[in-house]
């Protein structure tokens, strides 16, 4: 439960160095990125060509820049109960290991994306499917993200997320253990709350800059704002509404013109 600040400690300060080190883990995990889209061009297929390893290490980077600034209300009040432990000389367990677990659900997922993502593109190439077709299955994914934005499994996790204070005191546990434990759990309700919205990315582009930036504005409305449940209905609305385009029209697709380009011979 979380306590009074430490005797001593200056909790606002610390409270102020936990943000900036997320914030330019965020700004750092950007940069990464624009920078590795920029040298990419023009890749076919939803691996994009990348072996398994720069796969997951760009996923966890972008896990990182797009997940981190929702984050952190879970990740200070975490820090402040730890804190106050701190001051009664109990126990207590560094940030940076509830931030880890909390890290690690995401890793993992993009292990189980990474297969998916190859085993799609295996498919796509022995069946031949047309461009079209291929966008248009895109554009049926980004449907499906749509409706979970208006289920009940988004808005179980979605709470959780909203809710810091609510989580530490109904899920907490002591202990190296139980910080992992801890961020595991929370990890698990993000991705939860927000699988499909990356799983879109594959069909936009993996390294779609733009896309990636719209998503986290959704993101932290979603999870930070008053008006979150409103904003992830509105969110809905435009995932519906732009799947049903591309349907009628699969060239909107910003990846069109990918999946129908042929390699460059060497």
């Amino acid at each position: 439960m979380p306590a009074a600040p430490p005797a001593g400690i200056d909790l606002s300060r610390e409270r102020v160095a936990i943000v900036a080190i997320l914030l330019l883990l965020t700004a750092a995990s950007w940069l990464v990125l624009i920078w590795q889209a920029a040298g990419m061009g023009m890749v076919m297929g939803l691996t994009m060509g990348m072996a398994a390893w720069l796969f997951l290490a760009l996923w966890v980077v972008m896990m990182v820049a797009m997940m981190f600034p929702a984050a952190a209300p879970m990740i200070l009040t975490f820090h402040q109960v730890q804190a106050g432990k701190r001051r009664r000389g109990e126990a207590f367990v560094a940030t940076w290991i509830f931030v880890a677990a909390y890290l690690a659900v995401w890793a993992l997922s993009g292990v189980v994306a990474w297969l998916l993502a190859a085993a799609g593109d295996r498919i796509a190439d022995a069946l031949s499917l047309s461009p079209r077709l291929l966008a248009r299955i895109g554009g049926g994914v980004i449907i499906l993200a749509g409706l979970y934005q208006l289920s009940p499994w988004k808005d179980v996790c979605l709470k959780h997320c909203r809710t810091p204070l609510s989580f530490i005191l109904t899920s907490w546990h002591d202990g190296i253990g139980g910080a992992v434990r801890m961020g595991i759990a929370h990890g698990a309700y993000c991705l939860g709350c927000c699988w499909l919205l990356f799983v879109i990315l594959f069909p936009l582009g993996m390294m779609n800059v733009a896309a990636m930036a719209l998503i986290t504005l959704l993101i932290i409305a979603e999870k930070m704002l008053p008006w979150g449940t409103a904003s992830a209905r509105a969110g809905a609305v435009v995932l519906v509404v732009y799947g049903v385009l591309i349907l009628a029209a699969p060239m909107m697709l910003p990846t069109f013109m990918d999946m129908g380009a042929t390699p460059p011979t060497q």
